[in-house]
């Protein structure tokens, strides 16, 4: 199980939250900030349905696998 952690950073003149390296949008105020990561890491963690999915590796190969919509990550909101 995958652990995602949502930070909330000063970003662009504003407030955003950030994970694993990548910001949202700009907030006026670090309460609005908060409250979409906290709304965000609650969608993150429900089920969807199974589906299958596509990708290419580093190598240049293709890869088909079945994603379980059950499998969700565990997800935290640094305040």
């Amino acid at each position: 199980m995958t652990d995602i952690t949502y930070e909330i950073v000063e970003h662009d003149g504003g407030w955003a939250y950030k994970a694993n390296g990548v910001f949202s949008e700009t907030f006026r105020t670090r309460e609005a900030a908060l409250a979409a990561a906290r709304r965000v890491a609650r969608e993150q963690e429900l089920p969807g349905d199974d589906t299958g999915i596509v990708y290419e590796d580093d190598r240049g190969q293709w890869h088909e696998e079945l994603s379980d919509g059950s499998d969700r990550p565990h997800t935290y909101v640094k305040d």
